[in-house]
């Protein structure tokens, strides 16, 4: 999805909201069945209404297929909703609960660890107890990756449509910047280092960041722990040596993570935090700065804002310095798209889905979202094509495999604390990342 939100609630609102969802899920249970409308020529009819988080890309990439469908099918009435990231779960669940929403957005849509269980994410939660319909049995669900369904089961159940594959750990770049310094594209944190450096020192910013909406921000985070963990085990050991408490956030592995990204925001425009996230196309095809740490669902924004003012490139975050270890992007399943189980229109909901499925129809969501194809033998744009080297192998960004611990403070929800680094609070990393060790330690 284009923005997503880094930083979960906190503790006692996330428990509380655990609670509500089971509450919920029995009350779509319950409600479920009944008959959905349908024209004189047995064709979907009555009302369908869609939700999902929103982003400039992907939201008219929706109103792209919702246009198609509704000339296909003239007697449903769509209304699609597009609520803010930070809004979203509180929108969903309310929705949900009056029975007053069809196609929802999941999120956090895996599988936790044994021994991390108490942690499993609400949507998951909402599928165990019969609040989604389970799809593994409709025709379209075949459209897509096997790979990528696996990756997205619960309890060998699929619920979801998985509309694309976003990157989140790349660096777009002003080429013609780079050119005029005579830089290069880094592929190790030294050449990274050596590229800041230059930039800076013929007077112009290296970095723009939207620190105003916060997870923008982490983003350089998502990068460093891309390049310091590597490889999906990497990761999951991590993951694994906290929990079991084996590791600490002060170690030399997560230390670095946030020494990293403190070196990205120290090296960004001033005042950052006060920036929202769509100022930045505008301000980067401005020449306000060089390079911005984004993801690929941003690239169709960005590139409409420059406008072909400059060419734009895009590399890795080269977290570390061997090279090799800065060989994949990461990234996650985007904007999955379940059906509550209390749906009104169950019919044209699944029409929607199967009409979304289509190649050709699909083909058009991907182009204009900037997604990341999740069905085999779409044609990509030039810029995924531009990318192909750095996709070969999907390999999962860190804010997909975290589990974060309910009982933990707010300093270790990420757990990699980039909100209290200066300009977004008043930390150094070293700081940072003690205060994340004591909220994490608070847990046990």
């Amino acid at each position: 999805m284009a923005t997503r939100k880094l930083r979960a609630s906190t503790p006692i609102r996330r428990t509380l909201m655990g609670v509500s969802v089971l509450a919920t899920a029995a009350l779509l249970a319950a409600c479920s069945g009944g008959a959905s409308p349908t024209s004189s020529d047995g064709k979907p009819a009555g009302e369908l209404q869609i939700l999902v988080s929103s982003a400039d890309a992907s939201d008219a990439a929706f109103k792209a297929i919702n246009a198609g469908f509704e000339k296909k099918y003239p007697d449903v009435k769509l209304t699609f909703s597009s609520v803010s990231n930070d809004n979203y779960p509180a929108t969903k669940s309310s929705r949900l609960t009056a029975g007053n929403v069809d196609i929802v957005v999941v999120k956090s849509f895996n599988e936790v660890p044994d021994f991390a269980k108490e942690s499993t994410s609400d949507d998951v939660l909402l599928a165990r107890a019969g609040g989604l319909l389970e799809l593994g049995n409709e025709k379209f669900m075949s459209n897509y990756t096997p790979s990528v369904l696996d990756a997205q089961q619960v309890d060998g159940k699929q619920f979801a449509v998985p509309t694309g594959l976003s990157y989140s750990t790349g660096v777009y770049y002003n080429k013609a910047e780079f050119d005029k310094l005579g830089l290069t594209v880094p592929t190790t944190w030294s050449e990274f280092e050596n590229v800041i450096s230059t930039i800076k020192g013929a007077g112009d910013v290296p970095f723009g960041i939207g620190g105003k909406d916060t997870w923008p921000a982490g983003l350089a985070m998502l990068g460093a722990v891309a390049g310091q963990y590597p490889t999906v085990e990497a990761k999951q050991k991590l993951v694994e040596g906290l929990w079991k408490n084996t590791t600490s956030l002060t170690d030399a592995g997560p230390q670095g993570v946030l020494n990293k990204t403190e070196t990205v925001f120290q090296n960004a425009q001033p005042n950052f935090a006060g920036t929202g996230y769509d100022e930045i196309p505008a301000a980067f095809a401005a020449g306000k700065f060089a390079m911005t740490i984004d993801g690929t669902w941003n690239e169709p924004t960005i590139s409409q804002a420059v406008g072909g003012a400059f060419d734009i490139g895009y590399f890795l975050f080269p977290g570390a310095d061997n090279a090799a270890d800065n060989a994949a992007l990461n990234g996650k399943i985007e904007l999955q798209l379940a059906v509550a189980a209390n749906t009104k229109n169950k019919t044209a909901a699944l029409a929607w889905l199967e009409y979304f499925s289509e190649k050709n129809n699909y083909t058009t969501f991907v182009e204009k979202s900037g997604f990341s194809p999740t069905q085999p033998d779409i044609t990509a744009t030039p810029f995924l094509d531009s990318i192909a080297k750095y996709t070969t192998t999907f390999q999962p960004a860190w804010d997909t495999l975290w589990v974060a611990n309910n009982k933990a403070g707010q300093d270790a929800v990420y757990p990699f604390n980039y909100p209290a680094l200066t300009p977004l609070g008043s930390s150094d990393a070293t700081k940072a990342a003690q205060s994340a060790q004591a909220a994490w330690k608070a847990a046990f």
